[in-house]
């Protein structure tokens, strides 16, 4: 099957290492569009002192000449490995804005449980890889307006007949992300199950990321995976004779950047980047390139209240 990264191997390993990371600064597990020199590596870690940001981020991007952002290559086909890079409608959009910030590029590829962390930590200057806004994650960073469409959906084996619709889940054992906000939103489908039908899903399985949770429905380990439409729409594409889409569930989301509160200026030229390709025409070529289909983006009211 065509589906699986060849980074899943070591996937549990990284998750076992994300605290010595967070102290050596995770040089080593970075991809670059350039090799820094030594001098250039110091002069790309981004300023420490706090979890906001200092408003001066994107002035501290163009003096330095790199801009270094945290991606997860782990979340086809928004951003994943291929032939050793990272691709993706994601990379896309982010090659777009790296041109128009007449820099260079330091991608840090990291598991998504350190990717929020890490901005925390100013390990990076922002986010750029898919981020489900949720109300608690609203009050703490700042959000570009979406990028994508991140309302959730469940995946089945082909053929099981047992799963027709969401609500079939209950007494099923289902795979989602670990922290992410895709767990939350099944967290949340299954107490409303709970509370009208008096149960819900046998075990909702949490994986450190999604190529881990495919493998292990194709192998019939857990019985569904939760994860957006647009995620799985791609994976069906590749494996038809594997999976089905059984439906969506929940309320709308949508996948955004981050950056951390308080880089006003930075936030500004990200919105400004992402309208433009969206307004031009170009936001939908890369959807149709990726998904293959459109996705409307709103520049207004997507925040969760």
């Amino acid at each position: 099957m065509k589906i699986f990264c060849k980074k899943q191997t070591i996937i549990l390993c990284l998750a076992v290492t994300m605290t010595a990371w967070f102290v050596t600064g995770c040089n080593s597990s970075s991809t670059s569009t350039a090799q820094p020199t030594a001098k250039e590596n110091n002069q790309a870690q981004p300023n420490t002192g706090g979890n906001n940001g200092n408003g001066n981020t994107l002035e501290e991007i163009k003096s330095r000449g790199k801009v270094v952002v945290g991606t997860e290559a782990a979340f086809e086909p928004f951003e994943f490995i291929q032939d050793g890079k990272i691709v993706g409608y994601g990379s896309d959009i982010l090659a777009v804005v790296v041109k128009d910030l007449g820099v260079k590029l330091e991608q840090l590829d990291l598991p998504f449980q350190g990717i929020l962390p890490g901005l925390d930590a100013k390990k990076f200057d922002f986010v750029a890889t898919s981020v489900s806004i949720t109300p608690e994650r609203a009050q703490k960073y700042a959000f570009t307006v979406p990028i994508g469409d991140g309302t959730l959906a469940i995946m089945k084996r082909k053929g099981d007949n047992s799963i027709k619709k969401p609500e079939d889940i209950i007494g099923k054992v289902v795979g989602t992300q670990l922290g992410s906000g895709q767990l939350k939103g099944l967290k949340k489908f299954n107490n409303d199950l709970k509370a009208s039908k008096g149960q819900g899903a046998k075990q909702i399985k949490e994986y450190v990321a999604y190529p881990e949770a495919y493998q292990e429905l194709a192998n019939g380990r857990i019985d569904a995976v939760v994860n957006t439409k647009a995620n799985l729409s791609t994976i069906l594409k590749k494996n038809p004779d594997t999976f089905e889409l059984v439906g969506t569930f929940g309320e709308p989301m949508w996948l955004s950047w981050v950056v951390r509160k308080g880089d006003d200026q930075l936030l500004e030229f990200l919105n400004k980047e992402i309208l433009k390709l969206r307004d031009s025409g170009k936001l939908q070529e890369m959807q149709m390139k990726w998904f293959g289909f459109k996705m409307d983006i709103p520049d207004s009211g997507y925040l969760p209240k």
